[in-house]
């Protein structure tokens, strides 16, 4: 990677954002529950992960990426303590496997959770990150990150309510 022409390191980054962009929107948008700032999440990541480029190894882009993208989101969290929570529009969900309702309704079910909760749920079911990884990406213990996503699931499973007539 040192070593490598503007235009290559450009070429490089530009192969990364376009494999990496869907699933980072995805990420902050399970993160947010809203599009818009789910797609300007997204692209301050990769403003900042272009920027570290050099020093970001190709092989920890996406993680650096990521967590990036949960650093954002904290950041946002944290200046609107005081504010309501807005609606988001639902009628254009990122995810196209599934139906619609249940998307809607995992979209809900997780903006039910506390914070931690809901981020340590997206990184380790959604991201498929380990509960080790998942520690290090929030800057949290292990232990925080077993027991958030153990009362996480615990939560969701009570709201829970199958959007296909079924009952279980």
């Amino acid at each position: 990677m040192f070593g490598l022409s503007t235009a290559e390191r450009d070429a490089e980054f530009a192969r990364f954002a376009t494999e990496s962009g869907g699933s980072l929107k995805r990420t902050a948008y399970l993160l947010t529950g809203d599009r818009e700032l789910a797609a300007d999440l997204t692209q301050e990541a990769l403003l900042r992960t272009y920027l570290a480029w050099r020093r970001v190894r190709s092989a920890e882009a996406a993680a650096y990426a990521r967590r990036t993208v949960v650093n954002l989101t904290i950041d946002r969290w944290r200046r609107r303590e005081a504010t309501a929570v807005e609606t988001p529009d639902r009628t254009d969900p990122y995810d196209g496997h599934g139906r619609v309702d249940d998307h809607d309704q995992v979209v809900r079910m997780l903006e039910s959770l506390p914070p931690q909760q809901r981020r340590v749920i997206v990184l380790r079911y959604y991201n498929d990150l380990s509960e080790a990884d998942t520690a290090a990406c929030l800057g949290i213990g292990v232990g925080a990150v077993k027991s958030a996503a153990s009362r996480g699931l615990a939560a969701l499973r009570a709201l829970y309510t199958p959007t296909d007539g079924r009952n279980s």
